[in-house]
């Protein structure tokens, strides 16, 4: 049997055997079965996900930064809602609201002479009014000292109905005055907190006077 590629020429057999490699290679490339497509789909496969995860990274990044945000918008509200608390208590706190008294009276060398409490006011905006009746002598400027730290401390307490007089003429009876007293003063010292009390009230204190 005569085998046509023998009678052709060198350059024409070259040129035919070039053309089967072509036809091999893209039979390799294309033919589902063959090794090369199934890698190729494997790589087409791994490209498609990559696509997919870069995309899923960038939506998380975005919810990251918002958390992040939202977190530090959430440590600002709880401090400020710990300043409130400050301000502004949930409970009466009754002992700790005579000892911030008590301290500033001692730091300004005021001596407190009565401390009463009066009856807890309910207010309209959910809140509730503590005032004492409070009696304090001392030098004068000592006493401008201690109206000052009053001021200043972290709860809330505001000074009403203050009036001036001689120490020997107070009222609150009589008691031993400590040197270089000059004036005492009587006032109303209120101060708030926001949730309803139930305990029963169990009345004032009047530290350092007889009853």
């Amino acid at each position: 049997m005569a085998n046509p590629l023998r009678d052709m020429s060198v350059i024409m057999q070259g040129l035919v055997a070039a053309a089967i490699a072509v036809v091999l290679v893209l039979l390799g490339i294309y033919l589902p079965i063959s090794p090369v497509a199934q890698e190729k789909d494997s790589v087409d496969k791994a490209v498609h996900q990559r696509s997919e995860l870069t995309q899923e990274v960038q939506q998380l990044q975005v919810y990251q930064r918002r958390f992040g945000e939202l977190k530090q918008q959430m440590d600002a509200l709880n401090k400020q809602l710990d300043t409130l608390k400050a301000i502004v208590p949930e409970e009466k706190e009754t002992d700790e609201f005579i000892r911030l008294l008590q301290g500033a009276a001692a730091s300004s060398n005021v001596q407190l002479r009565l401390l009463k409490a009066k009856a807890v006011v309910a207010k309209d905006n959910n809140y509730f009014e503590m005032p004492f009746d409070v009696q304090a002598d001392g030098p004068y400027f000592n006493v401008l000292d201690f109206f000052g730290r009053l001021s200043r401390l972290s709860r809330i307490i505001n000074v009403g109905d203050l009036e001036f007089s001689d120490p020997d003429k107070a009222k609150g009876g009589h008691y031993v005055l400590r040197p270089g007293s000059t004036v005492s003063g009587t006032f109303t010292a209120t101060t708030y907190f926001s949730k309803p009390d139930t305990t029963p009230s169990t009345g004032g204190a009047k530290p350092g006077a007889k009853n």
